[in-house]
């Protein structure tokens, strides 16, 4: 069971090298790996909004960094070359459905050959021993039954971003079973290498920028006094803390890098009770930041629209993760969205946000490590 696993002691010192760290996942990534005493090494395109995470907790100048393109192999494997790194995390992506529907041929670009091109270095690379991709809840074929989704279900995205994400998945397995020895992550060569995809919900965290996400609306709504607009208040997510996720790709590296048994496809979702619509979801943020009577009051309109298809119901069957891993979550939606507002003070105020981060991730693992027996 991988609820003993020591992440701390695991990573302390490890070279584990990131593509897209400097995302808003990717930022909490090498955060979280900072913590735990890991010589990180991250990949990426710049910031891709403004502000940004990354350059607001300074992590450019915390980690070994460097800046390039996904889709440019010879330059990612001069990194791979250099720098050598035992476990790889590949998040680098186009991430935003309704950008892949203005730009299909960049977010197929990105995501699969992407992909394609991270497994080449890996697979060139000898000092690599655990690759977990990291892609999304999306990647199933939606018929819109209103079941959760379990990993040997077929995957066949919807619009561009999904279906992208999807043939990451498939190009994932074809290198696993052609080039890694499959089941047994051993080379031609004799090397092993294990090999994971991990399938997360809608994760919400401080420090998101990005267009076309909830969280992000409702921070910038409340920063301009304005009133949050919901676009689709009435989709079913399955949200969740970034931190959750983020521990159990860790984890996964982590104790497949030593036990086979551990590889193969993981659903990363909340509880049932925290899988709620937009509306629902936008409600418990205004009612979080209306509880400080220093905070203007937050509210929030039904912008419904007719956009491009976005599915209605998205949901995850975790029990292989909670099985296999040992892993539940550790703070429901509610605690998620305070640690947001809590965040967002900080930042509205001028305050030290990394410090404001490293105490959060620091109650995560306290709090996971009670309530699990994980060791952070």
């Amino acid at each position: 069971m991988g609820d003993s696993m020591n992440l701390k002691e695991f990573y302390k010192e490890k070279k584990v090298l990131i593509t897209g760290h400097t995302g808003f996942k990717g930022s909490w990534l090498c955060l979280m790996l900072l913590k735990f005493g890991a010589n990180v090494v991250g990949y990426s395109l710049k910031p891709p909004t403004d502000p940004s995470l990354f350059e607001l907790c300074d992590i450019e100048n915390r980690i070994t960094n460097y800046y390039g393109d996904v889709r440019d192999l010879d330059g990612m494997m001069k990194v791979f070359e250099k720098e050598k790194p035992e476990i790889v995390i590949h998040m680098a992506a186009q991430p935003i459905v309704r950008d892949s529907y203005k730009m299909p041929v960049y977010t197929y670009d990105v995501n699969v050959m992407g992909t394609v091109n991270v497994l080449e270095c890996v697979r060139l690379c000898g000092s690599v021993t655990s690759f977990v991709n990291v892609t999304t809840d999306k990647v199933y074929l939606n018929r819109e039954l209103n079941l959760p989704f379990k990993e040997d279900e077929v995957l066949c995205g919807y619009d561009p971003y999904s279906n992208s994400k999807s043939c990451s998945e498939l190009v994932t397995y074809s290198y696993r079973n052609s080039f890694f020895g499959g089941d047994t992550g051993i080379m031609e060569s004799g090397r092993r290498v294990a090999i994971s995809t991990c399938r997360a919900g809608n994760v919400i965290g401080g420090g998101d920028f990005a267009n076309d996400r909830i969280i992000p609306d409702c921070v910038r709504a409340v920063l301009n006094k304005d009133k949050i607009t919901v676009r689709n208040p009435f989709s079913i997510r399955p949200y969740q803390h970034v931190l959750e996720p983020l521990s159990v790709y860790l984890t996964v590296a982590a104790l497949q890098s030593d036990d086979m048994s551990y590889a193969g496809s993981y659903n990363v979702g909340p509880d049932d009770s925290d899988c709620i619509t937009t509306g629902e979801m936008v409600t418990c943020f205004c009612d979080r930041w209306n509880s400080d009577p220093s905070h203007e009051k937050a509210e929030w309109i039904n912008g419904n629209e007719r956009g491009p298809h976005e599915a209605s119901f998205l949901k995850l069957d975790s029990s292989k993760a909670r099985k296999v891993l040992g892993w539940k979550p550790v703070w429901d939606v509610k605690d998620a969205i305070s640690r947001v507002a809590e965040w967002t003070d900080v930042y509205m105020s001028g305050k030290d946000v990394f410090a404001c981060c490293d105490k959060q991730i620091s109650s995560f693992l306290e709090m996971k490590s009670e309530r699990q027996g994980f060791n952070g």
